[in-house]
């Protein structure tokens, strides 16, 4: 088994393909059988994996336990530069892969059209995939019901905890949006400087955004003609942006944020992490991305090695009804039909799509699973506890990436104080245009 990396930057994964949507009652986990070869087990062959991660460990160990059952087949993982926009050439290309990363928002743009066009439909039955171990709600859902790829990793948006401190200063973590203001001032009370943070100086996941996204979702989830006027980029779909934004205005009137010191945070990644591992920051913003990386970067805080403490990753309450828990896609794979090994990539495609091997893999990449039991890992299990009511998922709901694009900056132009909700709303389809 050899592991192929090419040079290059990593490519920087879009963290909000699409928008959230109706509940969707929770599924029980159904039984699985182990998995078992179809093929002969001496065969000899060569998958080509290609994605934009630049280091991919957890497909690493996967290779390795598909290889327990097919020892004579070669698998590699090759990172492409600038993916999103190369992928298409790839494929095209000569050396093209058998299995590629996709993102359910190339789905329906011209640019992306290849790697579309290339992806084989995984919803044959024929294919003898079991889907059934994927949550259904993140499942790409399309016009023809074909389905070009399926979800490896799973994403969401929620607030880094440090329970350690929650416990010593015997206070609970919040669920509702008054607890969320008024643990914040007990902190405060108790001599905590920024009881909750996040990252400000962009508008990509920016805190803004990781707030009011999900309490947004919730405003239009119920209303097929305000997601019909927000993709359109209608000027009157503004108004359907206002709940949020008056909801935004209140959280930093409330004071469960300093804005001036969460502009010291260089970035939502590497510096939020480093950040909340200094031990005073009771909550800290961010995405499941960001909590991935928080196990690799433990031996990297001088703070943290010299006094660690337990945290885990919660939804971010911003109403009174509780947190909305919004349930994404993260990585997707696809399998390429025309691919030479076409047989033996469907084959580790059967392997990989069980709830063992996908959680396995997310527990090593520290990701959220997209398989329907998320008690396996302790730092997303406060999501399994979020009403059925209040699971809202892109690929039921499908909010455009362009409407997405308008609504972040609306509410980071509020958020930061450069424009009023009225300039806000008023400003709806003309962001960047």
């Amino acid at each position: 088994m050899i592991m192929k990396k090419a040079a290059g930057v990593l490519l920087a994964l879009l963290m909000v393909p699409g928008l959230a949507a109706c509940s969707t009652p929770k599924q029980e986990p159904v039984a699985e059988e182990g998995f078992k070869p179809s093929m002969d087990t001496s065969v000899s062959g060569h998958i080509k994996v290609y994605g934009g991660y630049d280091n991919f460990e957890a497909l690493e160990a996967e290779f390795d336990r598909f290889n327990a059952h097919y020892p004579n087949v070669e698998m590699t993982y090759t990172k492409i530069d600038d993916y999103s926009n190369m992928i298409g050439t790839v494929l095209n290309g000569n050396d093209a892969p058998d299995i590629y990363v996709n993102y359910s928002w190339m789905y329906g743009r011209e640019q992306y059209i290849d790697s579309i066009e290339h992806a084989e439909d995984l919803a044959d039955p024929a294919l003898g995939f079991d889907l059934n171990c994927i949550r259904s709600n993140i499942i790409l859902k399309t016009g023809d019901g074909s389905l070009p790829m399926v979800p490896v990793f799973s994403n969401t948006y929620g607030m880094l905890v440090n329970n350690s401190l929650f416990e010593k200063e015997g206070l609970s973590v919040p669920t509702t949006y008054q607890e969320l203001v008024t643990v914040c001032d007990e902190f405060r009370k108790k001599g905590y400087a920024n009881p909750l943070m996040g990252f400000s100086n962009e508008e990509t996941t920016s805190l803004f955004t990781l707030t009011a996204y999900p309490f947004f979702c919730g405003t239009v989830a119920d209303d097929p003609e305000a997601v019909s006027k927000l993709n359109a980029l209608d000027p009157a779909a503004g108004e359907y942006l206002r709940p949020t934004l008056e909801k935004t205005v209140q959280f930093i009137k409330d004071g469960c944020v300093d804005l001036d010191a969460c502009a010291e945070i260089e970035n939502n990644y590497d510096a939020v992490i480093l950040r909340f591992f200094e031990g005073d920051i009771p909550m800290m913003t961010g995405s499941g991305d960001t909590a991935s990386g928080t196990g690799k970067r433990e031996s990297r805080s001088e703070a943290f090695t010299a006094a660690p403490f337990t945290y885990s990753f919660v939804p971010i309450p911003m109403s009174d009804e509780g947190a909305v828990f919004l349930d994404m896609p993260n990585l997707q794979f696809s399998v390429n039909k025309d691919s030479a090994n076409l047989d033996m990539a469907n084959e580790f495609m059967r392997f990989l799509i069980t709830s063992e091997e996908m959680n396995n893999m997310a527990q090593i990449k520290g990701l959220m699973p997209p398989t329907r039991d998320l008690s396996f890992n302790s730092m997303y299990a406060a999501f399994e506890a979020v009403p059925e009511s209040r699971i809202l998922s892109p690929e039921e709901f499908g909010l455009t990436d362009d409407a997405v694009k308008q609504f972040r900056k609306a509410v980071y132009g509020v958020g930061t104080g450069s424009m009023t909700i009225e300039e806000a709303v008023a400003a709806y389809g003309t962001f960047d245009q």
